[in-house]
């Protein structure tokens, strides 16, 4: 991990803007739109904890993981301590996810809030490289960076080809604003090659037969 501001302050800021009701749900809501029902999803970088609380309501299995105490008590003390562990993503492993009582697949991985800028381009590649062998066949890995900061959507690809995890689509934030060369802000969504069980099939379509 690269180093950082004061992560004591920014816990701080983002308890604070829990507490004024900012809303900070709108990936959870991006995330929930592309999993099937009661998906295992984690998320890397959870902060304050947000997104996994968030999908927990709409009946997901998600976790988080942060390499940061100050972060992570405030997920504690807002949420359920539980669904989160203090894992820097750099140690993510099977063996690792298996000792903490995670999940060793899921069917989404988010990595949102800036991760990739506070890690070296090796690191970056390597955690494409882990996260493309916890994913299900079919599994999505969804990004979301500053463009301009450092892993943004080019070093993004350099790793999501060494580890074969192709793009999918691209945003320009989380409402599915179209991506162009003047974005601040990325949504890169990659997926591992082959087919995700949806279950049922995809949700509120009804094919009337003929």
């Amino acid at each position: 991990m690269m180093p950082s501001a004061d992560l004591d302050s920014y816990a701080k800021k983002m308890r604070q803007l829990v507490d004024q009701g900012m809303d900070l749900e709108v990936d959870a809501r991006f995330i929930d739109m592309l999993a099937p029902r009661n998906s295992r999803i984690l998320d890397i970088g959870c902060g304050i904890g947000s997104a996994v609380s968030a999908l927990r309501r709409s009946g997901h299995q998600a976790y988080g993981i942060d390499p940061t105490r100050a972060v992570l008590d405030v997920a504690a003390d807002i949420f359920d301590r539980g669904w989160y562990r203090r894992l820097p993503v750099e140690e993510l492993s099977d063996e690792r996810l298996c000792h903490e009582g995670l999940p060793d697949r899921y069917e989404v991985i988010l990595m949102s809030g800036n991760v990739p800028a506070f890690l070296s381009n090796e690191a970056l590649q390597e955690a494409f490289r882990s996260v493309c062998g916890f994913l299900v066949d079919g599994g999505l890995f969804v990004v979301g960076t500053t463009v301009e900061a450092r892993g943004g959507p080019k070093t993004q690809d350099a790793a999501a080809g060494f580890a074969g995890l192709p793009l999918l689509n691209r945003f320009s934030d989380w409402h599915l604003g179209a991506f162009d060369k003047d974005s601040g802000w990325s949504v890169s969504v990659y997926a591992k090659p082959g087919a995700l069980n949806t279950g049922t099939g995809p949700d509120g379509i009804f094919i009337l037969k003929r």
